[in-house]
């Protein structure tokens, strides 16, 4: 006897009477020989995805033990959705019911007519928070990261796949983290372009380190017309990766810490519409460190100015980023704590790397 396999599978509705419609194909799923019907997360209402005018959804992931094979169960959870009423028509259009698939046990699936893992399961906050209330330890087969962890990084949004969009893959943390590093490292794994911030040429910084508090607003400036330049969308390829030291925003945490009320206002004059301007990360990956281990990086480097660094000055900063991604909702963030990675060792890069290719749109990678 074929032992059975725990799956999950998510619901939507956004038409109708749409609590009875999920209710009803929960009920048709259990009613299905070889399928026992575990539990259901709670029914949640969300907004459409993309943008979409049209009605909100309902949704819910259930939980699922099968004897079927994911081809037979997909096609059994079609028939449901035709026999309450989905008409399909364009991809996101509204329907009375949608059945997914989510994940099928471990099994990897890519087929014509079936993807397992859900392609864009791990995009979805309403997903995996459904998953983890069901299961929070359940390991993404592809990822092989927890749904807890999938969710974190979502920060409670849902996102979609925008291949007519620069994937544009954004390093963040503080000063001697090792954002340059990683990637040039990640870059060469991809072969793909790399964008550095300019601090080597910018003229006020050093003089700013020195204490020429007057030349701050210059300096930043500095650094943001550089990131404008190489973050405007004329710049990147549509469905190209490029990967990036910095990202364009922290140009605000920098601006509140250093300039003077008089600077920081005009500085916000030029920012806010500037920021407009330019390509938006589909990805961030944000790197933490002691600051006694940042310290070290900054004197190995050996960039003069940099060498009087106060510890606490970077742990203000670290403040100031938490706070920061606590808050943020542009892409996805992978946090990693290097304490658990090591970017000189080839296979915490390419474990990096496989990760990074779920969220990004690109073929032939």
């Amino acid at each position: 006897m074929t032992k059975p396999t725990l799956s999950y599978i998510g619901l939507g509705s956004n038409l109708g009477d749409r609590q009875s419609c999920i209710r009803n194909a929960v009920a048709m799923l259990a009613d299905i020989p070889g399928v026992e019907v575990l539990r259901s997360s709670d029914v949640i209402e969300t907004t459409p995805l993309a943008g979409l005018e049209q009605p909100k959804y309902l949704n819910c992931v259930t939980e699922i033990k099968t004897a079927l094979s994911a081809q037979n169960l997909f096609k059994k959870m079609a028939q449901i959705e035709n026999s309450l009423g989905r008409v399909r028509q364009e991809k996101w259009s509204p329907r009375t019911i949608d059945l997914d698939l989510l994940l099928f046990g471990g099994e990897i699936i890519n087929t014509a007519e079936l993807t397992v893992p859900h392609p864009q399961m791990h995009l979805r906050s309403f997903v995996l928070n459904g998953i983890c209330q069901l299961n929070s330890e359940f390991e993404h087969p592809v990822i092989k990261v927890s749904a807890a962890e999938l969710a974190r990084r979502l920060n409670g949004c849902d996102f979609v796949f925008k291949a007519e969009l620069p994937q544009l893959i954004s390093i963040a943390g503080v000063i001697g983290v090792g954002k340059t590093t990683l990637t040039k490292k990640l870059a060469a794994r991809f072969g793909c372009k790399q964008l550095f911030e300019p601090y080597d040429t910018n003229p006020f910084l050093p003089q700013v380190y020195a204490g020429k508090k007057e030349l701050a607003l210059d300096s930043q400036l500095y650094f943001l017309t550089s990131r404008l330049s190489q973050l405007a969308p004329a710049a990147l390829t549509p469905g190209v990766p490029v990967i990036s030291d910095y990202i364009f925003d922290q140009e605000i945490i920098y601006a509140k810490r250093l300039l003077n009320p008089e600077q920081l206002a005009l500085h916000e004059q030029i920012y806010l519409p500037l920021s407009k301007m330019v390509a938006l990360p589909v990805l961030v990956i944000y790197l933490k460190d002691t600051a006694r281990n940042c310290l070290t990086r900054i004197v190995k480097r050996n960039r003069p100015y940099e060498q009087k660094i106060d510890p606490k000055f970077l742990d203000a900063f670290e403040s100031d980023y938490e706070n920061f991604f606590n808050n943020w909702k542009t892409c996805p963030v992978i946090r990693i704590q290097l304490c658990e990675f090591d970017c000189t060792k080839p296979a915490d890069v390419d474990n990096l790397s496989e990760q990074i290719k779920s969220y990004i749109t690109v073929k032939n990678l």
